[in-house]
């Protein structure tokens, strides 16, 4: 199950139409969520939804966090006045996500406040979205110091900067979901709720976006 070119529109729509609900992702890295995203849609099947990478072409020097939320508060009310337009019901409304990272961004609070003014959501990482991945094999105990790399050595696939970059199949076991979500929730439940989302080390809300933005909650 490929997933959509960013460039498609929305296009038009009776009033009352059924039709699969259109997210658009906006991601950090070129290949590693992009991938992470097409494997768990075709281990999942099919549920009516249509994901669409809106970045796929964009080069490193668009990647950063305040400039990917830019173009996708821009996109969310392009996409929510052709929704109007087209007179689809609520439910059928199209999503923008943001997937980026803590890395060593700056206005990582910025983007965020942005986002949220823009009705754009955003699945976040700190320190990286390595830290997600490492969850489906092991717990994560203790801060990274906000370095990716602390967190990529503890893959247990890091022998190879090959099968860091790519995601494979078989680095995301069956039936992983579930663990990884209660790992990265009782992670992310140290830090009390007043602390900025970049202070959080480690910390990740991916699961929230796979159920929220890809509809899946098992794979």
């Amino acid at each position: 199950m490929a997933y959509a070119k960013g460039k498609d529109s929305l296009g038009p729509a009776s009033k009352g139409q059924r039709r699969n609900k259109i997210v658009h992702v906006f991601t950090e890295g070129r290949v590693t969520e992009p991938q992470y995203i097409e494997i768990v849609r075709d281990r999942a099947g099919a549920n009516g939804i249509e994901v669409r990478i809106a970045n796929e072409s964009a080069p490193g020097s668009q990647r950063k966090p305040i400039t990917l939320v830019e173009a996708a508060a821009q996109l969310m009310r392009d996409e929510t006045r052709a929704a109007k337009k087209a007179k689809l019901t609520k439910e059928f409304w199209p999503e923008v996500w943001c997937l980026f990272d803590r890395d060593q961004h700056q206005q990582i609070s910025d983007a965020f406040k942005m986002a949220k003014e823009a009705g754009v959501q955003i699945a976040f990482s700190h320190p990286c979205f390595e830290l997600w991945r490492l969850l489906h094999h092991k717990p994560a105990n203790g801060t990274f110091g906000g370095v990716c790399g602390e967190a990529v050595k503890l893959l247990p696939f890091a022998n190879s900067p090959v099968n860091i970059k790519s995601v494979l199949p078989e680095q995301i076991p069956k039936g992983s979901f579930a663990v990884a979500k209660k790992r990265a929730q009782e992670i992310n439940a140290q830090h009390p709720t007043h602390k900025a989302k970049d202070l959080r080390d480690p910390y990740t809300d991916v699961y929230k976006f796979v159920e929220k933005g890809l509809g899946i909650t098992a794979y």
